[in-house]
């Protein structure tokens, strides 16, 4: 290899690194020595030129995206080590060889050591999305890797970039099966629940795999239960509620295209038609006036801020979408709220949730705090990486 282009860190700087954060900002960078090729392999070096770590190059507020801390180069030994050490762990938790559930993530970004790298595993169907060009430059060995840990158990690799690689990168190649092929979408199983996932045409990769315990949970409340899923996507939390026992699911999002993913999951849980009815509305104004009293109500937003900036203006939506429900919802009904905003922090979602209460003024108590599940695990070093959070209200 050849000599590697180096970072040099401001002195004071270098502290987060040393605790093993593993973003290196614009802002900490004295200098650069060596040519500057996104996707690269770089070396990081406090002010006094002691190794810091191995990372990735790339243009943007988030220059390094750091891989190793201990002087290891992150090589294809390297690659083979990470993605074991992320397969244990699933295995550990009963998610490899289950067939009661056969969707859950593999690798999750900095929660697995491998910033800008998500793999999700679909009944023996390997998806990979890359969130920074040095994953995709590294994609070669991310594959050979997947293969050697995976083994029989691997059916495909399938790269999808679409839209997660910046706009301005003109390397990419495009979406494409990288071993193996598949017709999709592809049934899959979560918890005995059946679902249809297309990798190819779906959002992200498929579906929304960080939701799995709090549908589980849901289940649980929904036993002969009135239940509205709005921003339902394809109906996850629908599906949970009628094999559960609910006597009336309604499923709302704003996208016809998410109607019918949830319609067709519906049909394949052959559920009683009466039991389930599908809406394609806009969840403020639908919230804003429920015709039916529902028991349980379901709000599951896309993020509302995806960067700081945007911060105070989401915190607004998430406090006018909660209060539109507290207002609403039958004396003693149950709400599950959720945020997945990575810049709206645990305790200000709470606390966004009980102003809406207090703007509705209703009694409201709090039943269970939710977040992701341990396939989406969170580096202790990088707490940015605890974004989905939600709770379940009581209103009386």
């Amino acid at each position: 290899m050849s000599e590697l282009t180096k970072f040099h860190i401001k002195a004071g700087k270098e502290r987060s690194i040393e605790r093993r954060h593993p973003w290196v900002f614009s802002g900490a960078i004295q200098k650069t020595e060596g040519p500057l090729t996104e996707g690269n392999v770089v070396e990081v070096l406090n002010s006094r030129g002691k190794h810091l770590g191995y990372g990735h190059y790339q243009n943007g507020s988030i220059t390094v995206r750091l891989l190793t801390f201990d002087g290891t180069l992150p090589d294809a030994a390297f690659y083979n080590n990470r993605i074991q050490s992320a397969w244990n762990l699933r295995s550990s938790l009963g998610l490899t060889a289950s067939s009661d559930t056969t969707i859950f993530r593999l690798v999750h970004g900095e929660g697995d050591f491998l910033p800008g790298l998500i793999i999700d595993y679909y009944n023996g169907h390997c998806i990979i999305q890359c969130h920074s060009i040095g994953m995709y430059c590294d994609i070669e060995s991310i594959k050979n890797a997947l293969i050697h840990v995976a083994g029989n158990a691997l059916k495909s690799i399938y790269q999808k970039c679409t839209g997660t690689l910046p706009k301005e990168y003109t390397g990419y190649t495009g979406d494409q099966y990288l071993y193996g092929s598949a017709n999709t979408p592809e049934i899959a199983s979560e918890h005995g629940n059946r679902f249809y996932v297309d990798w190819i045409h779906g959002q992200k990769t498929g579906f929304f795999i960080d939701q799995r315990e709090n549908r589980l949970l849901l289940g649980r409340y929904s036993s002969g239960k009135k239940v509205l899923n709005t921003f339902c996507y394809s109906g996850g939390f629908s599906v949970y509620a009628l094999n559960n026992g609910a006597t009336l699911v309604h499923s709302l999002d704003s996208s016809q295209k998410a109607i019918d993913l949830t319609n067709q999951n519906i049909e394949l849980g052959r559920f009683a038609p009466e039991k389930h009815a599908s809406f394609v509305a806009d969840t403020m104004d639908f919230i804003r006036d429920l015709k039916e009293d529902y028991d349980i109500i379901i709000l599951d937003p896309p993020a509302f801020a995806k960067h700081r900036g945007a911060k105070h203006n989401a915190v607004q939506g998430y406090k006018r979408l909660n209060a539109h429900a507290i207002r609403q919802i039958k004396p003693g009904g149950i709400i599950f709220t959720f945020s997945c905003s990575q810049v709206v922090e645990k305790e200000l979602f709470t606390n966004t949730v009980i102003a809406a209460a207090i703007e509705a003024k209703r009694n409201v108590r709090i039943l269970e705090q939710l977040h992701q599940p341990a396939d989406h695990p969170i580096n202790a070093n990088h707490p940015e990486g605890e974004y989905l959070k939600g709770l379940v209200i009581q209103v009386d």
